[in-house]
């Protein structure tokens, strides 16, 4: 399987993140990529004024990003938002060629390091596993990766690949925690681990909002073993990955992790 990572920095101004997206797809599919993976909230940074963002460009996004898809012959897979009463949702979504959508719902909202997800976005509660290529992939958001029960789960319903698309929140010790959870989460599923996240601002130059998470870089692919098989670095920059998805068999052969498991878990 061969696909991009776009590690970008995303603003609040959701036009210029729709060409920014536009970019790095058509470079993608350039590639003969199967699939480009953005991060998370790249349709508009963390900020306040969130909910009246999703509000006034949903539909416009997603027409904007299922054209591209079909345009450019590459499933985009975005980190966008959704009203939901007074609060968002906060999604991944799968946008394929064909004009099919699917989004998966954060499930594992982030409340910690003194930032407070839950007061404007609303908790999803279902794992999702979509088809791409006729391989099964899972799909996740940023903080969902510091919990191994949902990439257990996933890997059981024949994920072979986990994607997280992340807005990684910096600070000491936030890089190698997310350099780390994304092998461990690789290692306990048994999965091929793609994680994708915003860029250091710090490094791109990119002016976002400082209230909420922005992003580290980093973005990361591991295999089922825990080798970091390609990684980025700070900058905004496009990884194209090709990997033997038949390596989660050999693993799960290697290291039965999930058919070993006790009480469930």
């Amino acid at each position: 399987m061969k696909f991009a990572l776009a590690q970008i920095n995303s603003t609040t101004t959701v036009a210029d993140n729709l060409d920014k997206v536009r970019d790095y797809t058509n470079r993608a599919a350039e590639t003969g990529a199967e699939f480009v993976v953005f991060p998370e909230a790249t349709m508009s940074a963390f900020g306040p004024g969130l909910r009246d963002v999703a509000e006034a460009n949903t539909e416009s996004w997603r027409a904007a990003m299922a054209q591209l898809a079909a345009d450019a012959g590459i499933t985009v897979i975005v980190g966008e938002f959704a009203v939901s009463g007074e609060k968002v949702i906060n999604l991944l979504a799968v946008y394929s060629p064909q004009g099919e959508r699917r989004d998966y719902a954060k499930i594992h909202l982030y409340d910690a390091f003194g930032f407070k997800e839950s007061d404007t976005v609303v908790a999803g509660e279902d794992p999702v596993v979509i088809d791409l290529g006729g391989e099964s992939l899972g799909v996740t958001l940023c903080y969902d990766i510091r919990f191994p029960k949902l990439y257990a789960e996933l890997s059981r319903r024949g994920a072979k690949l986990a994607i997280v698309s992340a807005s990684w929140g910096a600070g000491k010790g936030k890089v190698e925690q997310w350099q780390t959870l994304a092998r461990a989460r690789a290692l306990d599923s048994n999965m091929f681990v793609a994680a994708i996240g915003q860029a250091d601002p710090e490094v791109s130059g990119v002016d976002v909002p400082k209230k909420g998470p922005t992003g580290v870089g980093h973005s990361l692919v591991s295999d089922p073993f825990g080798h970091v098989i390609s990684s980025l670095e700070g900058e905004e920059a496009l990884e194209i990955v090709e990997v033997d998805l038949a390596g989660a068999d050999k693993a799960a052969e290697a290291i039965p992790v999930l058919t070993n498991a006790k009480l469930g878990y």
